[in-house]
């Protein structure tokens, strides 16, 4: 007797073609391309693999720039948090905070030459149009009811797809009802969590090191996690560890975290905590401190971005950044707050001053978004909050070893504004013909004579994880879950295999034999 599986699909609708909008970056009306589809639920393994794939999330929306073609290409930037150093201007920052929560002290104009302070997105951050044109396009109510009447009928079947290996499990049509109908996300996923197989490097091992230097390090941290400086779920994590941290040796640089973490006087004139509350599904936390976090978003968009009042809505807030399609997932051996979407509250004298949007996914912290009250931008706390995230990436690596790397979202070589991200080293690029990650330092002499550039050296390499089987895609048509081999013999739309052949393309073959890509 056949049993429900202990996790179920990812499931996504896909929008052929592409279209042009208005870029966020050089402001050409019909510059902007890319591919979309909108995500009514998805594992946090699916979304990193297609992270790794060029591709990011806003909202429930994913997409993925037509690298080619588009006006800015937009390269999937990483940062390897385990060899970082801060910069000078990177400690310049974090004695400024230092200094303004012991004493008070504002630095006057000492952020005028320090990168951007906002690590926001403002191709579809800045453009709502797109975000309310794709509510339109894909009303999810509507489709909801659709799929739900579908799934009905939906009754035990004996196999997912009859092609996949190891494939033996079944779908509880009551599961997707739930994840189609309330737009929730369930808390029934697991990690797969073991190396990748495949060529190239093991993106869920860290770059190889020393192992004195690695034992050092982990020394370090641990000390760390042992002060009021975890930041998980419903913690407060003040912005000091204990005195008892081992200080640096005079003759060697001061590391990420002394920097941040470097005790304050008792009479400090401030007090900074960091909590970290899970947004979607949202928790107890994010729920108490919404209308709060909210009022910071609005005054952010006025004031930064210029946005009429009534622009900064809670509906678009809500939409853009705390509906999130993710899984809450809470393995065993995964990090303390679990997998899914988080907000990172930023907590000064008992309010939120700023608030940084993240994914925790299985090989790496993913930042989406940051927003600020404008009234301290004097702290430059788009550059702050990434040093802190890269601290967190180093403290969830502790617990959980796979968790090596924080993800920038994209950079954009051709936008001045946007190049800051480069400035967090070691740092790679994604190529975006293979897929594999190449040190910035060697794409920058590329990308200072073309906006668009393929990488990969090897003018033989082939995008290794490319659809190579599309008869194994999976599909969620009518009131069945069955592969695309047996689908599209049933379609008379000679347009229908153009469709979902780009889709697997852009997907690649591991996520194409994972999700669901519904049809109607």
């Amino acid at each position: 007797m056949a049993s429900w599986s202990a996790h179920s699909p990812s499931i996504v609708e896909y929008f052929e073609g592409e279209d042009f909008y208005r870029c966020g970056y050089c402001k050409n009306e019909a510059g902007s391309r890319s591919h979309g589809m909108w995500a009514h639920s998805m594992t946090v393994q699916d979304y990193q693999d297609l992270i790794d794939r060029g591709w990011r999330r806003s909202g429930k929306y994913v997409y993925k720039p037509v690298m080619d073609q588009t006006c800015c290409p937009q390269y999937t930037i990483r940062c390897r948090p385990l060899l970082f150093q801060p910069s000078k201007s990177h400690k310049k920052v974090l004695k400024k905070m230092l200094k303004f929560l012991a004493k008070g002290e504002i630095s006057k104009g000492s952020f005028e030459d320090e990168p951007m302070d906002s690590t926001m997105e403002d191709a579809v951050g800045g453009d709502f149009a797109l975000i309310n044109k794709l509510d339109l396009k894909c009303d999810l109510k509507t489709l909801s009811s659709d799929l739900k009447a579908s799934i009905e009928s939906e009754e035990k079947k004996k196999e997912k797809s009859s092609k996949k290996e190891g494939s033996n499990e079944l779908i509880d049509p009551q599961v997707i009802e739930e994840k189609l109908g309330s737009g929730e996300p369930s808390h029934s996923i697991k990690v797969h969590r073991g190396p990748k197989p495949g060529k190239g490097a093991d993106l869920s091992k860290p770059p190889c090191r020393k192992a004195k230097e690695m034992r050092k390090e982990r020394r370090q941290l641990k000390l760390r996690q042992q002060a009021p400086a975890g930041a998980f779920e419903g913690l407060q994590a003040p912005g000091q560890p204990a005195s008892s941290l081992p200080k640096a040796k005079s003759n060697q640089p001061k590391s990420l975290e002394d920097l941040i973490f470097e005790s304050s006087p008792e009479n400090a004139s401030h007090k900074l905590e960091v909590r970290v509350v899970r947004s979607s599904p949202p928790s107890p936390q994010f729920k108490a401190t919404f209308q709060e976090s909210y009022q910071v978003y609005k005054r952010y968009q006025m004031v930064i971005h210029k946005d009429p009042p009534d622009k900064p809505t809670v509906s678009q807030f809500t939409r853009f950044l705390c509906s999130s399609p993710l899984e809450a997932e809470h393995p065993a051996n995964g990090p303390e707050c679990g997998y899914g979407s988080f907000h990172q509250q930023y907590w000064l004298d008992g309010k939120i001053i700023a608030v940084g949007v993240i994914d925790i996914l299985p090989y790496c912290v993913s930042s989406v978004y940051l927003y600020y009250d404008p009234d301290y931008s004097f702290l430059s706390l788009g550059v702050y909050s990434a040093l802190r995230e890269i601290a967190f990436t180093r403290q969830l690596h502790e617990r959980t070893s796979q968790v090596s790397y924080y993800y920038m979202g994209f950079y954009i070589h051709s936008c001045p504004k946007m190049k800051y991200k480069g400035q967090y080293r070691p740092s790679d690029l994604l190529c975006p013909e293979t897929y594999i990650w190449v040190p910035i330092e060697q794409c920058l002499p590329s990308l200072d004579n073309s906006k668009y550039c393929r990488f990969n050296q090897d003018p033989q390499a082939v995008d290794e994880g490319r659809s190579k089987e599309p008869d194994r895609l999976r599909v969620f048509h009518k009131k069945s879950v069955m592969p695309y081999g047996v689908y599209k013999n049933h379609q008379k739309d000679s347009s229908e295999e153009a469709t979902v052949l780009q889709y697997a393309s852009l997907v690649g073959q591991k996520c194409s034999e994972r999700m669901l890509l519904f049809r109607n």
